[in-house]
């Protein structure tokens, strides 16, 4: 039983420690989603709508994991 405590806290710090390298990913893949160029006064932008496609999954995956992870170290009985 203390051994299965152990197993699921350890989970627990990893998947929160997982879950802020993806936030990371998210934010800094939605943050280069977009360029723009000022051409003689005119601001002419493109957005890559895959990438940010991309870092919403990333930001979803993220929050899923922290909830998995604060889940599993919080000191429960289970069964």
């Amino acid at each position: 039983m203390n051994k299965a405590f152990s197993m699921n806290k350890f989970l627990g710090i990893l998947l929160i420690i997982l879950s802020l390298y993806l936030g990371y990913l998210g934010v800094t893949s939605f943050s280069n989603s977009g360029q723009s160029v000022d051409i003689v006064g005119v601001e002419i932008s493109a957005e890559d709508n895959q990438q940010k496609l991309t870092s919403f999954i990333y930001l979803g995956l993220a929050l899923v994991s922290f909830i998995g992870g604060i889940f599993l170290t919080q000191n429960r009985k289970l069964g």
